[in-house]
């Protein structure tokens, strides 16, 4: 079936363009490179995995329930519509609504797959070539498996959120080299990183979380390599480059901030816009989403060397500065924990399987 078939509306145009500016660089150095850079890039190669096989696709996925988090995180939970909701409205809402997170999901991994091609194109240090090659394959795996739970076990796709797209489109059109590391890498995989690991952890069905836990093994690595090119390069830049960079993250912050809402999952359902945004502002669970989001942006951006005193106030203004003080490598390491967890239990499954299955063999015999 069509992926155009299976959206909630029409995309606005079925191919986006964005004009490519910037230059494409060669290096003819072959024999140095930093070795933090060069110890991630074989990292990158020895954790290559393949989406058809590692994850268990036989997993059964109930449409009105997918993620199994609790009704109690649906913004119409609560309201005065609540109440008039049946059993089966109450499971399309939900289905609509993980269709509408994995959706932005499998975008945003569209748009990382993007940036990470063009950082191989543009980058000047052939190290950072080598490590964005690896994370142009990463990225192609993630948009595959999160097309295939929508199209397989959903059945229903969002288009891409406007402010998603908008961040992308800022990000791609910049002709710096470093603007793709700081959108995509600082600011759309930060947010996604923390977005996966709330669904993972809440979530009580198999697939989604095996799903999201080896895209976030992959991603640490991403965002590990986006603080070590970057703060390299930050401590050569003048007071006013960082402030350009700084306006830029303001910028995308309050744009990824504003973009999660879901206010299309609510138009869908007859809700008028204003009250859908209304309604996303009351609730108490998005505003706790909101801003927990931001605990692997913030920490990362104070890291790179942005933290001057206009980007500060922002984040005081989104009620996140505090989050500047999170160990992101004790968050990471957790994320490469969970993930080999869940790999050392399916092995254990499959080795007691085939223990299972040579005992009866032998009891028949």
């Amino acid at each position: 079936m069509s992926t155009h078939d299976l959206y909630t509306s029409a995309p606005a145009e079925p191919i986006w363009q964005v004009p490519a500016t910037g230059a494409a660089r060669f290096n003819w150095e072959y024999d140095e490179g930093r070795e933090r850079l060069l110890a991630l890039y074989q990292k990158g190669k020895d954790k290559q995995w393949d989406g058809a096989k590692r994850i268990d696709w036989d997993a059964e996925v109930d449409p009105c329930d997918p993620l199994g988090t609790p009704d109690e995180v649906l913004t119409l939970y609560g309201t005065r519509h609540w109440a008039k909701l049946t059993e089966k409205d109450k499971g399309d809402l939900r289905r609509h609504y993980a269709s509408w997170q994995f959706s932005q999901f499998l975008h945003g991994e569209q748009g990382a797959m993007v940036c990470a091609a063009r950082i191989v194109e543009s980058v000047p240090d052939l190290d950072a070539k080598f490590y964005s090659a690896t994370q142009t394959m990463d990225e192609a795996r993630h948009a595959e498996v999160f097309g295939r739970f929508l199209h397989e076990k959903v059945g229903m796709l969002y288009p891409v959120n406007d402010n998603l797209q908008a961040l992308l489109g800022d990000t791609l059109r910049d002709s710096r080299w470093d603007m793709p590391y700081l959108g995509m890498q600082v600011l759309i995989e930060g947010l996604a990183l923390a977005a996966f690991g709330m669904i993972r952890d809440t979530t009580d069905k198999p697939l989604p979380k095996q799903i999201l836990a080896y895209v976030m093994q992959d991603e640490a690595r991403h965002v590990a390599f986006g603080r070590m090119a970057l703060r390299d390069y930050y401590k050569q830049l003048t007071d006013a480059e960082l402030r350009e960079r700084e306006e830029f993250v303001i910028e995308g912050c309050y744009l990824m901030r504003d973009r999660l809402r879901g206010v299309e999952v609510l138009e869908n359902f007859g809700i008028p816009k204003a009250e859908a945004e209304e309604y996303s502002e009351q609730s108490e669970f998005l505003s706790l989403f909101r801003k927990l989001l931001f605990s692997r942006i913030v920490p990362c951006v104070k890291d790179i060397g942005l933290w001057g005193e206009r980007l500060q106030k922002a984040y005081v203004d989104m009620g996140v500065l505090e989050m500047g003080d999170s160990n992101l490598d004790l968050l990471m390491a957790e994320d490469e924990e969970i993930a080999e967890r869940l790999d050392r239990e399916r092995f254990a499954a499959e080795e007691a399987g085939r223990v299972a299955e040579v005992a009866e063999t032998i009891a028949e015999a």
